[in-house]
């Protein structure tokens, strides 16, 4: 398993597309036909997007990558979550997206909570895998740098082989500078508040749509008995908890991808 090493996301089949939003390059894979299904990464883009190719049998799926991420180019102007919300409606509107269903993995399900809560009417479905950014106190999330390097695979994943085998084995800079300004880019999100938003429990009853809270139930980055905080605070929610999985729910037990497709056809 460990000699599987994915030092870069094998993004084969996938399209490209570049747009300049708002003066930002703004870089959109998509793959499959049908239905739109918009997924909204995480802060480390490293482990690919392998569950967009079974969510593809059935969806048109778009992964844009967030301003400041991946391939996307840098923007001094989108440094809060709001920035973000407004980038992506911006977007949405150039690929003349007028309604489609949401999916947001980590940061990336922050971000769809937040795009949801000020344009419901544009979201059919929402699903919120290990989501970041509603505040629990009960269950904090731990500190972005207090995890030390060496412990981080234990925080992904329940079997840390799991996420292993997405690092590469010798030293690799292009790789570490990949995840650095990844992780920079999500710190400036919560630079205020390292919780998240103190507000996004006050406005979570706007995501009127019916939501999917998909977690990992041994997930140790973002801890699972967050998943009740969203599921009390969320008009027409259903917690699915993937059972001996971490926080990289779909790179751990890949058979989880299937969820998020049900759902979208029940």
């Amino acid at each position: 398993m460990l000699d599987t090493v994915k030092p870069s996301p094998d993004l084969t089949g996938f399209s490209r597309a570049e747009h300049t939003i708002n003066r930002v390059r703004t870089v959109v894979h998509s793959i499959g036909s049908g239905p739109v299904l918009v997924f909204l990464h995480g802060t480390g883009t490293f482990t690919g997007f392998e569950m967009a190719r079974d969510w593809a049998k059935r969806h048109t799926v778009i992964i844009p990558y967030h301003a400041g991420f991946g391939d996307s180019g840098d923007a001094e102007t989108v440094d809060t979550v709001e920035d973000h919300v407004l980038h992506y409606m911006d977007l949405f509107d150039k690929l003349g997206l007028e309604q489609f269903d949401l999916a947001g993995f980590s940061l990336g399900g922050w971000l769809a909570a937040e795009f949801a809560i000020r344009q419901p009417h544009r979201v059919r479905k929402l699903v919120l895998v290990a989501p970041a950014g509603l505040v629990v106190g009960s269950a904090p999330a731990p500190g972005l740098f207090e995890i030390a390097p060496q412990e981080l695979p234990a925080y992904l994943a329940h079997d840390p082989a799991a996420a292993l085998r997405y690092f590469p084995k010798a030293p690799d800079p292009a790789f570490d500078a990949r995840l650095g300004r990844e992780v920079t880019g999500f710190a400036k999100l919560i630079r205020s508040e390292p919780q998240g938003n103190p507000k996004l429990a006050h406005w979570l009853h706007r995501i009127t749509m019916p939501t999917l809270v998909l977690w990992g139930a041994a997930d140790r980055l973002r801890p699972t008995a967050q998943a009740d905080a969203w599921k009390a605070g969320l008009p027409d929610a259903r917690v699915t908890l993937v059972p001996a999985t971490g926080h990289l729910v779909f790179e751990e037990t890949p058979s989880s991808a299937h969820y998020v497709t049900d759902f979208l056809i029940d």
